[in-house]
């Protein structure tokens, strides 16, 4: 059948070709408008109604918001134009070529998650905008490898909506309705140098960061108690201590003392929260020792996932994979869709293995299947009169 756009293996590898990579390292850091503004042009091929909405203080990064049809419900189906810095000399081919070899197209951000992308485009030319009776949503962000702030910038602007949404990261076609939240704090313990043969020439920040850290493992120990929940693989929260630096030299007393550590949330735990209950296990270990406590967020944080197993959407993902739905390992931007009242799946045709890494591919034999999933979810929320 003929279609106002490109076949499915064009619509990724163009979008592979045009490099969207955010990075915390400004040298590496550049904007996704190419991206975003060739998913707007096929989007309105397709007669889709598309926005694009800068970034704010963003230069060069965008989202996009393509509705096809109106109604109060209807599907989004979403994901983030951006990808990781790569390095050439790990790739067996140009990373920002789309290469088939050994049943695999490989290219920066075919499976996490440029190819996505494609396959919804497809399945969304194999049918009528005549034949909907709620709307679908193309929702395309910037930013989700770095700061999250492109879907941010939309849940504060409450830029769409839409009653369930199917989030295309890397999930092997497997559905998953939850995955952990995760912070990543700094704390820094400031004392007061001097020579180590009489301490009281001074206050030791490593003695202070000792008591902090026992009242942070204790807190850990604590949620093994606290906490349980039986749709993760590690059914508690963690705390990882990840970096320690303090001090100078051995003879001197330590005059400043600072650690990162990572939490990974359950859901029911929101981030702020947990992170005020640090802090305060913190200072309280630190009181009458005269050190002075440092407690900042190394990013804001991400909320965890969790959609209902009765939610209808996560039944239709569960029919129509043949699989159950599970967690995943790894954050998405699915809680922002769940703070704007979407119960959310995560859907992909790419795996997460091979995410992040040189020879990034996706599988040709997931093409087809994964375009009728996505076409059947279609229909199903839609197509169909009502599905409230």
């Amino acid at each position: 059948m003929d279609t106002p756009i490109p076949p499915v293996l064009e619509l990724i590898s163009e979008l592979v070709a045009l490099p969207s990579v955010s990075s915390a390292q400004p040298e590496w850091d550049m904007g996704n408008r190419a991206v975003i503004d060739r998913i707007a042009q096929w989007c309105q091929d397709l007669g889709f109604r598309t926005e694009v909405l800068a970034l704010p203080g963003a230069a060069g990064k965008a989202n996009l918001v393509a509705t096809l049809g109106s109604g109060p419900g209807g599907l989004i189906l979403a994901g983030h134009t951006d990808t990781v810095p790569f390095d050439h000399d790990g790739w067996h081919s140009d990373p920002l070529r789309a290469d088939i070899r050994e049943g695999r197209l490989y290219g920066l951000g075919t499976s996490d998650m440029k190819g996505f992308f494609g396959l919804a485009l497809a399945a969304v030319a194999r049918l009528s905008p005549a034949r909907f009776h709620q709307p679908l949503v193309l929702v395309a962000t910037s930013d989700e490898e770095t700061s999250m702030a492109g879907v941010r910038a939309l849940r504060d602007a409450k830029a769409f909506h839409g009653r369930y949404a199917v989030i295309g990261e890397p999930s092997s076609m497997r559905p998953a309705h939850l995955h952990k939240g995760v912070m990543m704090e700094r704390i820094r313990i400031v004392g007061h140098a001097g020579h180590s043969s009489d301490p009281s020439l001074g206050r030791n920040a490593l003695d202070g960061m000792h008591r902090v850290i026992s009242a942070l493992m204790d807190e850990r120990r604590q949620w093994l108690e606290r906490y349980n929940h039986p749709g993760f693989a590690i059914p508690y929260p963690t705390l990882n201590l990840g970096h320690i630096h303090g001090g100078d030299n051995a003879n001197r007393i330590c005059g400043e003392c600072e650690l990162h550590f990572d939490v990974r949330l359950l859901p029911g735990m929101a981030p702020q929260v947990i992170r005020d209950h640090l802090q305060a296990r913190a200072q309280a270990a630190l009181a009458d020792t005269g050190l002075t406590l440092e407690f900042h967020p190394l990013f804001d944080g991400l909320p965890p996932l969790e959609t209902a197993l009765t939610s209808p959407l996560v039944a239709a993902c569960t029919t129509l994979t043949g699989q159950a739905s599970e967690s995943v390992a790894f954050g998405t931007e699915g809680p922002y869709y769940r703070e704007m009242g979407m119960d959310t799946v995560i859907l992909g045709p790419g795996d997460i293995e091979q995410a992040h890494q040189p020879n990034e591919y996706l599988a040709l034999d997931r093409l087809s299947p994964m375009m009728n999933i996505l076409e059947s979810l279609i229909t199903q929320f839609c197509l169909m009169p009502s599905t409230a």
